[in-house]
């Protein structure tokens, strides 16, 4: 659990996703909206994934 917490693509992911909840709640509701929210998913999706990746990458190295 620590290595997500602790990594800074998580953080700004994260960050990010305050700033798009502000912008749902104050801004206009249009296209631009939606592919705010997907952008975001993305984001975290790839952030998640380089994570994982990494702890992979660290546990083949260990193994050796």
């Amino acid at each position: 659990m620590r290595k997500f917490i602790l990594n800074s693509s998580i953080i700004s992911s994260i960050i990010g996703g305050f700033s798009v909840i502000q912008t749902t709640r104050k801004g206009p509701r249009d296209w631009r909206l939606i592919l705010m929210w997907l952008s975001w998913g993305i984001t975290l999706a790839l952030a998640v994934g380089s994570v994982l990746q990494s702890d992979e990458d660290a546990r083949e190295l260990e193994g050796r």
